[in-house]
This record gives C-alpha cells, sequence and structure tokens, in this order.
C-alpha cells in the first residue's frame, strides 16, 4: 500500500524532514491507514527553531493590535472551516463529529480570548514620585514550542497558539504522531489568515522531536499537555536546560455523590463525564465515590450509559493497544472482587469491525487500592467506590497522587463548601461531571496532574508566555526631590 507521506511545516512551507523513519497514521474508526508521519529528527528541530528566530524579530515589533488582527482572521477562518476540522478530528482521533465540533468550538473561544490580548496587557503606569514615573510592560519570550497530545489534536494546540503568538512569541509546534493532520491544517489557515512565514512551524515526531525540543538553547519556554509520566520528564529536561516549562498530565477524578444528589441531573453527568470523548480526557469522571445509600443513581447512570452505544454516541479509542490496555483494567478489576454491572469489553460495531471500540462501562464496588481506583484509565469507564462518610470520601479524593479535577453532587450548599474547601484539584465542580473553566479562567490542575507555574489558558497564560519590563524615568532634574526619588 502506497501512503502519501506528510511534510513538516518549516518557515511557512511544507518541508520533508530528514530522517528516514516512518509510522503509519491509523484512523481509529475503522483502522485503515490515514497517513503516513515522519518521525523527525534533532535536524529538523534545528531547521524548524531557525525560521522562527528569524521571524520573530520583525514579528515582536509589531503593535499587539496588528497581532491581534491576524487572530481575529484566524477566528473568522476557524467558524467559515469547523465543520471540515470536525471531520477531520473524527477521523485521526475517533471522537463523535458533536464531540469533535465543540473541540472546534472551543479553539474559537480560545481565540476570541487572544483577540482581547491588546486590552489585557496594556501594562501599568504611575507618577510614583514627583518627576518620577514607573512603567511595566509585556515582552515576548522569543522562540517557544507546544507538545501536544492525542486526545484533543485541535483545540489543546489552540489553547497555545493564539496566546503565545498574539503576545509576540514564535513557535515550534509538536503534535501528536498519532493525529498530525489537524495541525497541518491549523498551519494552513494561520497562513491564510495572515500570519508571516516562520512565525509558526510544525515539525512531527516522537522522542527525538520532545528531547531536541527541550535541549535547544533557542527555545525560551516549553508547554505540555500529556501522560503523567511524559510530563515530569519533559519538565525536569527543559527546566534542567533553564526553561520555563509547564507540564500538564494525567488525572485521575473524582465525583463524591451524596445520597440528597439530584438523582436525573446526577446521572446524567456523572455519565456524560465518563464515556464523553470515549473517556480520553484529563477531565473525565474515572471515578465515582458514592457516600451512603446511593444505589438509586447508581441505577439510574447504569441506564443511562445503556443508551451510550459505540459508534453512534460514542467514539472510538486512539489505538488497539489502548483498547487492549482498557480491557485489562476491567478484567483486574472484575477479578479482585469489583462488580462488573455494565461491560463494555469485546465490543463490535457493524460496518467497522476493525475499529477501536469499548463499550460504556460501570465498575461498582471497586476498592480504593485496587489498580483501576489508583491509575488513570483513559477510557469509558467508571469506577464506583463506597463510603459510610463524606469525610472517608474526601480521603479517597485526597490520597490519590493527581490532582487536575474534583466535583460533588449534592443540594447542600454547606456540604458541596466543605469538599471545595479539602478537595485537593486545582479545577473544582458542583454538580458538574467536567468542570472546565471557560475564558477567561485558566485550565490547570495541582500536584502531579500538572508540573510548573501557572496554567496554560486565559489570564495565567500571559504571564507564562511574556516577561515583564519594568521602566523607571525621571526628566525633570528641578522636581522637587525626596527619598523615594
Amino acid at each position: 500500500m502506497t501512503t502519501n507521506l506528510m511534510n513538516n511545516w518549516i518557515g511557512g512551507q511544507l518541508t520533508p524532514s530528514s530522517s528516514p523513519s516512518t509510522l503509519y497514521v491509523n484512523c481509529p474508526l475503522d483502522g485503515r491507514i490515514l497517513a503516513q508521519v515522519p518521525l523527525s529528527n534533532a535536524a529538523d528541530v534545528d531547521s524548524a527553531v531557525r525560521a522562527a528566530e528569524l521571524a520573530f524579530t520583525g514579528w515582536s515589533k509589531l503593535p499587539i493590535k496588528e497581532r491581534a488582527q491576524i487572530f481575529f482572521e484566524y477566528r473568522k477562518l476557524l467558524i467559515e472551516h469547523q465543520d471540515e476540522l470536525a471531520q477531520l478530528v473524527h477521523e485521526e482521533n475517533g471522537k463523535t463529529i458533536d464531540e469533535a465540533l465543540a473541540e472546534v468550538k472551543k479553539s474559537i473561544e480560545v481565540t476570541e480570548f487572544a483577540c482581547a490580548l491588546p486590552q489585557l496587557t496594556a501594562g501599568e503606569i504611575m507618577e510614583v514620585s514627583r518627576g518620577v514615573e514607573c512603567r511595566t510592560e509585556f515582552c515576548p519570550l522569543g522562540v517557544v514550542a507546544c507538545i501536544t497530545p492525542f486526545n484533543f489534536p485541535n483545540m489543546v494546540p489552540n489553547w497555545t497558539i493564539p496566546n503565545a503568538l498574539c503576545l509576540g512569541n514564535t513557535m515550534v509546534l509538536k503534535p501528536s504522531e498519532l493525529v498530525p493532520m489537524s495541525a497541518m491544517r491549523l498551519a494552513e489557515l494561520l497562513k491564510q489568515a495572515g500570519l508571516p512565514d516562520g512565525v509558526f512551524n510544525v515539525v512531527h515526531g516522537g522522542k527525538d522531536v520532545v528531547e531536541g525540543l527541550c535541549d535547544h538553547p533557542q527555545i525560551q519556554a516549553i508547554s505540555f499537555v500529556g501522560s503523567t509520566k511524559v510530563a515530569k520528564l519533559v519538565y525536569v529536561r527543559a527546566s534542567a536546560h533553564l526553561k520555563r516549562a509547564l507540564a500538564l498530565g494525567g488525572a485521575k477524578n473524582h465525583l463524591i455523590v451524596l445520597p440528597d444528589a439530584h438523582l436525573e441531573m446526577t446521572a446524567n453527568n456523572v455519565t456524560a463525564s465518563m464515556a464523553g470523548c470515549a473517556g480520553q480526557r484529563c477531565m473525565a469522571a474515572s471515578a465515582m465515590v458514592g457516600v451512603g445509600d446511593v444505589d438509586p443513581v447508581v441505577n439510574r447512570l447504569v441506564e443511562e450509559a445503556r443508551k451510550i452505544v459505540p459508534g453512534m454516541n460514542l467514539g472510538a479509542v486512539i489505538s488497539q493497544a489502548a483498547k487492549e490496555r482498557i480491557e485489562r483494567y476491567i478484567d483486574e478489576a472484575e477479578a479482585e472482587g469489583a462488580v462488573v454491572k455494565l461491560d463494555g469489553r469485546g465490543v463490535k460495531v457493524p460496518g467497522f469491525e476493525n475499529g477501536y471500540y469499548v463499550g460504556p462501562t460501570v465498575i461498582d464496588h471497586v476498592k480504593p487500592e485496587m489498580k483501576i481506583a489508583r491509575e488513570e484509565v483513559f477510557g469509558p469507564v467508571l469506577s464506583i467506590m463506597r463510603t459510610k462518610t463524606l469525610d472517608e470520601a474526601i480521603d479517597i479524593e485526597n490520597k490519590n497522587p493527581y490532582g487536575n479535577a474534583a466535583a460533588v453532587f449534592t443540594q447542600s450548599g454547606g456540604a458541596a463548601d466543605y469538599v471545595r474547601e479539602r478537595a485537593s484539584a486545582g479545577m473544582f465542580g458542583v454538580n458538574i461531571g467536567v468542570p472546565v473553566p471557560r475564558e477567561p479562567f485558566a485550565f490547570g490542575g495541582w500536584n502531579d496532574s500538572k508540573f510548573g507555574v501557572g496554567d496554560i489558558t486565559g489570564k495565567s497564560s500571559i504571564e507564562f508566555w511574556t516577561k515583564a519590563k519594568k521602566t523607571t524615568r525621571k526628566w525633570n532634574a528641578e522636581a522637587r526631590s525626596n527619598w523615594m526619588s
């Protein structure tokens, strides 16, 4: 079989990789080969960085209002092409069309935030003493790098592209080698929007590219989104080279359900959180902790989960290896005594028998020490643990090493605040299964879900992608002086 080999995007044009190594990109929906992606090397990284360096001087000297105008046009193009972009995500990632379209709409929202950056980065100025003025301004860092995962091939790159570039940086992006096509389409749309050549570059590959980005002396900052294991490695390696680094890792998000929880709302929210994007998101509910008698909620959410049908309103997982790994977690939990109330193993979708599908799975009476209760499954699987008291439930949440998200389902404001104050998570929900902050509020977790300071989106991203310059001026020698001047 002959498959078109993709190229890198360097200096505003398609550029062949200097590496002979390649990888096939498979469609999770049916297993067919979509493309062949190069596994680039350090030489390719260096070429992209040189292009970004050449573009930096002119790009960074543009007033931010002029840079923002390009992102107004980029936003327009995202809207015009949203159906096409969603189809691309659907094919290379496997999520449903509706989920893919929601992903693109989130990209549009974060781009809208970038368009507002001229109003948010105006700096400050004050006459601090007679004749003495202090001023702060936000300056770009230079060439930056972003490493993005397979689960949101359109949205996660756009967590960084609009903000980092609008703030005056130039960029090298390494998308997941499993989903490289969305990144290339974004590169084309950015060029069409008027972005100068070299400001945005894409280098495809795996470990060699990641290490090349971490090690390159001209890259000033790196953002990473992926597994905790790799996030730690990227953060340590990039920091060792004196770069700014913000690395977002995995999660084990706990939804604490109290007996007074609204039955319909809770069942719907927990089910949607567990199965949305086939569970392949770091904000998915993978662990529910029921306090007291929550059997009505459990029974109802099983009913709701039965309505989720692979190939219809449930997408595929990313690969055959992922499918096998998820099913092993279920096997082990069942062997250890957990009760599988809804089983998604062994799913075959008619007409898509070669696809990588796992059906919605609900496992009750899971013990906190079980592997499935401690590790990130990254599939449409909900583990239910039972406690007698709210403090026991909070203790389970606190002991997990991650800290991306947590939520409580209750009709008691006092109970909700009690959990909120004690949950060890950077994003918290009350009667919301996926408590993702909307712009301008920032996305970011705690503990082993994030390494570095600040958040990747929202206002917090401004500080990460810029450095502050403080200027003190005095022109009037005749001004009356005191100790401050």
